[in-house]
């Protein structure tokens, strides 16, 4: 094997680009991207990177990519995978030849239906350019009409209100942040966001986007109508699958690969957002993450096997959020949970441990002041890749140490 390529120029991409050298091998990679920049982190642009107007947090220096023999073609498309030719075709004209391919095509933002796509007051956020225009009516007086109530509508409420714009969110479920955390949590979310200044409607049903060259409105189906200087979609990502679709590869709800990241042509892979994987510790069942660690555990996992190795996913999903001084973590996937324990902690913080039918801990949902439910979020994530079945009141008590039951 003397070249992989990787299609995808995220923090997956370039993870597993560095991950291969670590891991030894001495072949030509070739990372390629979309965008004009080199790869960078995506969740600051929603928190203290959108808040300050900063450039683009780099995973790495062209300096790196050089030092590691990585070639790195920014602000190329590849339009199509020559999967019998072993080669993927650039828009401009350029072939290059692959013996493995990873596909890290990640996912963009779900786009309002019957929306204009080129209005400059209606916008999504997915990349620095994004950012930069969003930035930009973020300021004291403007009016901010954000549509979703999930984490990246609500961090960039939370740093519109930061910055002393005016913000109205809008979210067609009766609460907050419905995928994924309990309503304990979202309560709490939302009571701070009202708190900030947050107009918040749920249950709300939209129907239409307008944008009238003065001002963009939100227009509701009771009647209702949100006016503002800028509205920011926020209802979910799509996972890029076109070009495996196109090249033939096995679709399902992403590009669908094994236990190690293999698609159904043995010779490419896909890892981070734009692909969905059996999770163990979930019985098996097929998942899709959108996440910044996920993407990096994705990135060196697929390194190992893009070279021969045979390692499954096990890593236990973990997601967080910053709003105001408030830190949201939760690790695991509570789907099926059958028992909810809560421990309550200094400052107001609480840990929420969800169980399965056999006492099992498969999740935990904490919230609370800076870091304060960082460690034992992170020792639940160890409960649970051992999979322990702690006791509740254990659990419950904030007295008994996590890491205690994590010996025993």
């Amino acid at each position: 094997m003397t070249h992989i390529v990787i299609v995808g120029a995220g923090e997956c991409g370039a993870r597993a680009a560095f991950a291969l050298r670590e891991k030894g091998f001495d072949g030509d990679i070739t990372l390629i991207g979309a965008e004009p920049h080199l790869p960078y982190e995506r969740p600051p642009l929603s928190k203290e990177g959108l808040a300050g107007a900063e450039g683009p947090k780099y995973v790495a220096s062209a300096e790196r990519y050089e030092e590691a023999g990585v070639a790195v073609l920014m602000d190329a498309l590849v339009e199509r995978i020559d999967r019998d030719g072993k080669a993927v075709r650039l828009a401009d004209g350029r072939s290059i030849n692959y013996d493995r391919l990873l596909l890290a095509t990640g996912a963009r933002p779900r786009a309002f239906p019957g929306a204009s796509e080129t209005s400059e007051r209606i916008r999504v956020l997915r990349t620095h350019a994004d950012a930069l225009a969003i930035r930009a009516a973020l300021v004291p007086g403007r009016r901010i009409a954000i549509i979703g109530g999930g984490f990246i509508g609500l961090e960039l409420a939370a740093t519109a209100r930061r910055l002393g714009a005016e913000v109205t969110l809008v979210e067609g479920l009766p609460r907050l942040l419905t995928r994924g955390v309990p309503e304990e949590i979202a309560t709490v979310v939302a009571e701070r966001h009202r708190h900030e200044g947050v107009e918040i409607i749920c249950s709300a049903k939209i129907a239409a986007l307008e944008d009238d060259g003065c001002e963009a409105r939100v227009l509701l189906a009771d009647g209702g109508c949100v006016s503002a200087d800028l509205v920011i979609v926020g209802i979910g990502a799509i996972p890029n699958t076109e070009l495996a679709e196109a090249a033939g590869l096995a679709i399902d709800n992403g590009i669908a690969v094994d236990e190690t990241l293999r698609t159904s042509d043995p010779d490419i892979y896909a890892a981070g957002d734009c692909c969905s994987f059996p999770l163990s510790h979930s019985g098996g069942r097929r998942v899709r993450l959108e996440a910044w660690r996920n993407a990096q555990d994705q990135g060196t996992l697929v390194a190992a096997n893009l070279i021969g190795g045979s390692e499954p996913v096990s890593s236990v999903p973990w997601f967080w959020s910053d709003q105001y001084d408030l830190t949201l973590q939760i690790t695991g996937i509570a789907d099926g949970a059958v028992a909810t324990v809560r421990r309550d902690m200094e400052a107001g913080a609480f840990i929420l441990f969800h169980l399965d039918g056999e006492g099992r801990l498969i999740a935990a949902s904490g919230i609370g002041p800076g870091n304060a439910v960082a460690r034992d979020i992170r020792l639940a994530e160890m409960l649970i890749t051992a999979g322990s079945r702690p006791a509740p009141e254990a659990l419950a008590s904030p007295n008994t140490k996590l890491r205690k039951l994590l010996a025993a």
